[in-house]
């Protein structure tokens, strides 16, 4: 029998990072959301394909909907809930459970000069959901979680930053290949959760 991630033992694992800790101190802040629901093969988690766009540094890759925090945002949960609603159409007040909270990210991408202070939200989505994607967004890909931890799906990406060249761990999900920030985050996810079972 294949290893799967359930959502029982997600939301268990997840529990000690409740409730969220204060904001990082940074001016700048963004956040994502990371969303997971039950599929045929376990716990599954909802990438997004960001359009492509000049002079965005994330233009093109595969991400969690989120953004930086805007001054009207009581905090970065209200930023990762309103970015999610505003680029997928999707309101986690509604349709999803806050299950728990990764550790902070530094965001850098192509031509940024300052790292963005980034948190992670992890959602459950209880039910099935309508997409209705803004210009910021082409695609969504539910992805299980078990390929990803096993390394079936591992590859590299290959990138120049700031005049160096590096070969970097990536997922191959088959619309895209999830990598950088991303990777990083979806790694945090994983070694939470552990192996799967």
């Amino acid at each position: 029998m294949t290893p799967r991630y359930r959502l029982q033992d997600l939301k268990r694992s997840l529990s000690s990072s409740l409730p969220p800790g204060p904001d990082p101190a940074a001016a700048r802040s963004a956040a994502v959301a990371a969303l997971l629901r039950e599929g045929e093969l376990g716990v599954e988690v909802l990438f997004i394909r960001r359009a492509e766009r000049e002079g965005d540094p994330w233009s093109g890759h595969m991400a969690f909907p989120g953004g930086r925090r805007d001054p009207g945002d009581a905090d970065l949960l209200a930023t990762a809930i309103r970015e999610t609603h505003e680029e997928i159409g999707v309101d986690l007040r509604a349709a999803g459970e806050l299950t728990g909270v990764l550790e902070d990210q530094d965001a850098t991408g192509q031509g940024t000069q300052l790292a963005l202070p980034t948190r992670p939200f992890v959602f459950e989505l209880g039910r099935d959901v309508r997409f209705t994607f803004n210009h910021e967004v082409t695609e969504a890909v539910w992805t299980p979680l078990a390929p990803l931890y096993s390394g079936a799906k591992g590859t590299t990406v290959n990138v120049t930053y700031r005049g160096q060249d590096y070969a970097l761990p990536a997922w191959d999900i088959g619309p895209g290949v999830v990598w950088g920030l991303t990777y990083r985050m979806t790694s945090t996810l994983l070694r939470v959760l552990g192996a799967p079972t």
